[in-house]
């Protein structure tokens, strides 16, 4: 083996024995990197404009670009987290307390339908109102558990969170400031041709924009929405189901129904007509339309992926990474279909460059050189 080979694969066990360490250094800390990095690409146009008013001073930009993601972002999601984490805790009482009997909730319905209703039920095996009570219950019960576990666990664990918030901040002001001479020397890394890598980092880019402003967007506002309906009809704990909703409203095709139908249809059937119909009407007509009016806008119909896909890379990536995978999942779909949208090219690409290699002629030997000696 050549000196150099030897050198370079040296090089190499190197390099990725140092990488994997500095990555387990850094992954206590992967949820305030990744949220660092989203950020900086989802305000960069707007850092970028920032930074041609104040004349092209790149610290002055960065730091006013931080304290605007401060007012519009984090305050207002940690205002939300508050309310919720207290919201949280009473929903827990008053399901502990037996003011909130899903299980009773579920009786009365089972009782007001039909009898024909009922033959069906039974005929499918969820006709036994006591098993399926007790179940409701218990379920609710164990739910809201976890959800005042979390939100004790949120303040013990506030010093962590701060710790968090400050790499994250600490690492966006650098990622704004220096995101324009980062992102070429990240691009000449990848051993890819320049078109491979150009159309990669326009998908990252494009999916991680779209799944924050178009979705979060249409989230939150759904959300809202709902959360103000359900007030409105004086349903307890409006703020946990709104936030429920606009966390539902992530997942295409369901969403944010799986939260009001439920409620809407427990209206019906205990004779309260006119608060279904208002809730009915309300989340077809308006809950339900927002999808279909913001998506188009916010996201584009280019940068869209199959809703079947995006349900189940969410789905998929809230399991394996938590909340982080509502864009982690959609993220790594669409670098896997871009990967495989180029895959045809490479292929043909490295055909031809074998074609050529095969078909070149042999080195011409330079005038002088020895020749070769005859066979024996």
């Amino acid at each position: 083996m050549q000196t150099s080979t030897l050198h370079f694969r040296s090089f190499l066990l190197l390099l990725v024995a140092v990488s994997i360490a500095f990555l387990s250094i850094l992954l206590p800390f992967y949820p305030a990197i990744f949220w660092g990095g989203v950020l900086a690409v989802i305000f960069g146009p707007l850092h970028r404009r920032l930074r041609a008013l104040v004349g092209e001073r790149r610290n002055l930009a960065a730091f006013l670009m931080v304290l605007i993601i401060i007012l519009i972002v984090i305050l207002p999601m940690t205002f939300i987290a508050g309310a919720l984490a207290n919201e949280a805790a009473g929903l827990y009482n008053r399901i502990n307390s037996g003011q909130l009997n899903l299980g009773g909730y579920y009786e009365q319905i089972v009782t007001a339908l039909p009898a024909w209703v009922h033959g069906w039920l039974d005929s499918w095996g969820v006709g036994d109102l006591l098993s399926i009570r007790e179940k409701l219950s218990a379920g609710a019960l164990q739910g809201s558990q976890f959800l005042a576990k979390q939100a004790v666990s949120l303040g013990q664990n506030t010093f962590q969170f701060l710790i968090g918030l400050g790499v994250m901040m600490y690492l966006l002001f650098f990622l704004l400031r220096d995101g324009h001479a980062l992102v070429p020397r990240i691009k000449s890394l990848i051993p890819l041709s320049d078109a491979h890598r150009r159309h990669l980092f326009q998908k990252f880019t494009t999916v991680v924009r779209a799944t924050i402003k178009g979705n979060i967007v249409i989230a939150i506002t759904q959300g809202f929405l709902g959360g103000v309906m359900f007030a409105f009809l004086g349903i307890q704990g409006a703020l946990f189901w709104g936030v429920l909703m606009a966390f539902l409203s992530l997942l295409p095709a369901v969403g944010a129904s799986l939260i009001w139908a439920p409620v809407a249809i427990y209206f019906m059937v205990t004779g309260a007509y006119g608060e279904g119909i208002i809730l009915i009407l309300f989340g077809v007509l308006v809950i339900g339309l927002i999808d279909n009016l913001l998506r188009p806008i916010l996201v584009g119909k280019d940068t869209k992926m199959p809703d079947y896909v995006v349900l189940i890379s969410t789905l998929g990536g809230l399991a394996v990474f938590g909340l982080n995978g509502f864009v982690i999942g959609p993220l790594f779909a669409a670098l896997f279909i871009a990967c495989w949208d180029l895959f045809p090219d490479a292929v043909s690409l490295n055909a031809r460059a074998t074609r050529d290699e095969s078909a070149a002629p042999p080195p011409v030997k330079p005038a002088g050189s020895p020749a070769a000696p005859p066979p024996k």
